[in-house]
């Protein structure tokens, strides 16, 4: 183990995240309605934190290994979360203590989306944005940016491109190196949350709530300016906007890079994986739209307009909401709940399992029951017209089964504090999906639970972006042999 180069990066990053307490700063100075303090207070801690991390390794030099590589991602995404939750500390939140700013930090960059803070309209514009930006920032991932600068500090960066990437394929590149890689993806990300913020202020956002909303969006993070979340607007075409841009950033990005290189649509209809998405969301709207109109009696162009943007919003994991729907028939909310658990595709920002391991799965069910027939006949698993490794198949079941038992423990945990069942459930799969709300006493927010819960929950939702094994492989003996 590279102890000293890996204390290096660890400054770098944390150095650079600390330029991400100025933004906030600005917009106190712009708005003079308070926060400018506490990001005063976060950005020099940081700040200071890096350089004496840095500074006295400058000239550490190597090449990451591949335990490198998960050490530093892990390490990255915790002190990074917690370093995020110095400014909010300090902004005087109401009831905002250790735990609660720490669980917010967490949700932002893991792109989770709940929230312990009442009274969102009340608040600073500088506590708002920051929360909105670190979702930005969580939602493509900083160590993909850092990968992009850090070749020319001297660090290669392909072993944080596989640790940091979401999915089961780690290994495909965009273009020849790394960095562009990297590169590539920023540029799209870049790209899709301009327009969005374009077409939000269009659509009649202010140029505040459409930049805010636009990070969140894109991210598939779910954070807003107000409490009634995009209800808020009460804005057909903005929630269609929002309906579209989370549809995109829930798709594999590399998609979006093949589809603007070639100019052409080509790359999405010879994805399975695509089309699997798009009718899981189908599927789900239909299912959702028929309950809504025979059993909540709700007129066929409310409830149609009402279960699209849910079945989209909770699909992909961004979590935003325009109508209370955990108090729709009971069926809905736990349906989309369910649906949460597929989540997006892999490489998109969407949380979740991910659609490609859903795939895999039904197709290697499907596959022993044909074994059952033909015991000796052999069975490729075909994807895409490629057959795929064992291995592969292997990884997916082994991914399935730690996630249920990780889920199963931190229910049970939740359960021994005090929550209820349906509460206990929804807030853990809402944590570990990056998705946000949930039911039960977490349908609104997570402030009346205790402060255990809220750590659990914070640790949930790391397992949840680092996709579990990335977090989990520190955690055995083989990971800490040299």
């Amino acid at each position: 183990m590279q102890t000293q180069l890996i204390i290096r990066i660890l400054g770098i990053l944390l150095i650079l995240f600390s330029g991400t307490m100025l933004p906030p700063l600005a917009i106190a100075a712009i708005y003079g309605d308070g926060g400018g303090t506490a990001f005063f207070y976060g950005f020099a801690i940081s700040l200071f934190t890096g350089l004496f991390l840095f500074i006295p390794r400058k000239k550490v030099k190597g090449e990451l290994r591949i335990r490198d590589g998960f050490l530093i991602v892990v390490l990255f995404w915790t002190v990074l979360s917690l370093f995020g939750a110095i400014p909010l500390y300090f902004s005087e939140i109401k009831g905002m203590g250790v735990a609660d700013a720490v669980f917010e930090s967490f949700s932002g960059l893991t792109t989770t989306g709940a929230t312990v803070i009442q009274g969102l309209d009340h608040l600073p514009h500088a506590v708002l944005f920051y929360r909105q930006q670190l979702q930005w920032l969580g939602g493509m991932g900083i160590i993909v940016l850092a990968v992009a600068i850090l070749p020319m500090l001297g660090v290669g960066g392909m072993q944080l491109y596989r640790a940091e990437t979401p999915g089961p394929v780690k290994d495909s590149k965009l273009t020849p190196r790394i960095a562009g890689t990297a590169k590539a993806l920023w540029y799209i990300y870049l790209s899709l949350t301009v327009a969005c913020a374009v077409a939000y202020w269009a659509a009649g956002m202010s140029v505040f709530d459409a930049i805010s909303h636009s990070f969140s969006t894109v991210a598939i993070g779910g954070f807003s300016t107000h409490d009634a979340s995009i209800g808020w607007f009460d804005n057909a075409q903005i929630e269609m906007i929002c309906t579209v841009f989370m549809l995109i950033s829930g798709v594999n990005f590399s998609l979006h890079f093949a589809a603007v290189r070639g100019l052409t649509l080509e790359p999405y209809n010879r994805d399975p994986e695509f089309k699997v998405y798009i009718g899981v969301i189908l599927v789900v709207t239909l299912i959702a739209l028929l309950v809504l109109v025979v059993q909540a009696d709700i007129g066929f162009s409310t409830a149609f307009r009402d279960a699209l943007f849910h079945t989209v919003s909770i699909a992909t994991t961004t979590g935003f909401a325009t109508q209370e729907f955990h108090k729709w028939p009971l069926f809905v909310p736990v349906l989309l709940i369910f649906a949460s658990f597929i989540g997006g595709c892999a490489g998109s920002t969407g949380g979740g399992m991910k659609v490609i391991r859903f795939l895999l799965l039904f197709k290697q069910g499907a596959r022993e029951i044909k074994k059952l027939i033909h015991p000796s006949a052999i069975f490729k698993i075909r994807v895409g017209g490629n057959s795929l490794s064992e291995n592969i198949i292997e990884a997916v079941w082994g991914f399935f089964a730690t996630y249920v038992a990780l889920f199963f423990i931190f229910m049970l945990i939740l359960m021994a504090d005090g929550l209820d069942q349906v509460t206990a459930f929804s807030a853990v799969a809402a944590c570990m999906n990056n998705l946000g709300p949930g039911l039960g006493a977490v349908a609104s927010n997570y402030a009346d639970i205790s402060d255990l819960s809220k750590w659990v929950l914070s640790i949930a939702m790391l397992f949840g972006r680092l996709e579990i094994f990335t977090l989990l492989v520190l955690f055995t003996r083989d990971f800490w042999r040299s």
